[in-house]
């Protein structure tokens, strides 16, 4: 219930935002990165690199209607034959080994995302009824996800269909096999305040 979009909340001394953004270039300096932000947010942002000292190298994009229209916005920018991460920007936790890992595999086999087992106990819920699931059938998938930049720029333009709820869903429509690599557990997705508590601990 934040009137800052949560990207931008400070934790740790600085904006979310900033320490996941650093995470990749402590992986690589040399890596390129497109930040894809509604466009009202450049502003913000800015200040926000200025009040920071924020120097990492980036250039922004102008975000889509829908996370589908970002990504192929940022896609659009991308002139050159390479491996594409795609990373959700309130994942600041994520480790080097499953940044390395996922890029590694991607570059053998086309695509990777990062996955992780679930250790709760899980039920199927339907019609009011429920019933127990085997846990070991299933996986919680992370960021960043990576492909060939053909491969993901050609199943970006292909028409938006609700299934698709991530990357690996879109790839996964043109009958590309996806390759699961080692995600990291710690590697959430911040998106209610326990979760902003938990980020901040680690950071």
């Amino acid at each position: 219930k934040s009137e800052t979009p949560k990207q931008f909340l400070v934790i740790a001394g600085k904006p979310l935002l900033m320490h996941t953004i650093k995470k990749f270039h402590d992986f690589s300096p040399t890596i390129e990165i497109l930040l894809v932000l509604p466009e009202s947010h450049f502003g913000f942002w800015k200040s926000l690199c200025k009040k920071h000292g924020f120097n990492i190298s980036h250039k922004l994009v102008k975000g889509g209607i829908t996370r589908f229209g970002s990504v192929k916005n940022g896609l659009d920018e991308i002139n050159e034959e390479c491996i594409v991460a795609i990373h959700d920007g309130v994942r600041p936790l994520v480790s080097r080994s499953t940044i390395e890992n996922t890029f590694a595999l991607a570059e053998k086999k086309g695509n990777a995302i990062p996955v992780v087992g679930i250790n709760e106990s899980m039920r199927k819920v339907k019609h009011k009824k429920s019933a127990p699931v085997n846990r070991e059938k299933y996986r919680i998938v992370q960021t960043p996800q990576c492909f060939h930049s053909k491969l993901i720029k050609e199943a970006y333009e292909q028409d938006f269909r609700e299934e698709f709820t991530d990357d690996a869903t879109v790839v996964e429509s043109m009958g590309i096999k996806v390759r699961f690599t080692k995600g990291n557990s710690e590697n959430i997705k911040v998106t209610r305040l326990v979760d902003l508590k938990i980020a901040e601990a680690f950071l």
